[in-house]
């Protein structure tokens, strides 16, 4: 898979993405029953769920096409310990679990969630950068001062 990293990424680069490199290499069989999907808007929506920012949406829609969406992984790495990775995919794995809102879908991994569960996913615009960002983490203890790197409250 394509290597991105950190929250600077920009969305030419998420377009970058070639179309055999969006998906997991190793993915599992894929069925109604490995796709599991939780609306940020719905009654049951708390905790453990992925909120999208009007931004997220709108900046989703717009680069998006047919059955793509937003994977959002946490792996090991940068200066507090963790770190977020955005990749545009069309994989849903059997692990993951799909949030939706007006349409706009962000995908995240069994492992990845235990670490974001009740984060909100913004996009933000700014003079230098436009990107995904993980805004409001409450598994996250501190992170670093540009805010791609993260620890977990123990």
């Amino acid at each position: 898979m394509a290597a991105v990293r950190g929250l600077s990424l920009t969305v030419a680069a998420l377009r970058a993405v070639t179309p055999w490199a969006r998906g997991r290499l190793l993915a599992a069989s894929r069925g109604p029953q490995a796709r599991r999907e939780a609306s940020s808007s719905s009654p049951e929506a708390g905790e453990g769920q992925i909120h999208l920012t009007a931004s997220c949406v709108q900046r989703l829609l717009e680069i998006t096409e047919g059955s793509e969406f937003l994977r959002l992984e946490v792996e090991g790495g940068g200066c507090s310990g963790f770190q977020y990775k955005f990749s545009l995919d069309t994989v849903i794995n059997p692990d993951d679990r799909v949030f939706e809102q007006g349409g706009a879908r962000v995908v995240v991994d069994s492992d990845s969630l235990a670490l974001v569960k009740g984060a909100q996913v913004d996009f933000s615009q700014e003079l230098i950068r436009s990107s995904f960002q993980v805004l409001n983490n409450p598994q996250a203890q501190q992170g670093c001062s540009c805010g791609s790197s993260f620890s977990i409250k123990l």
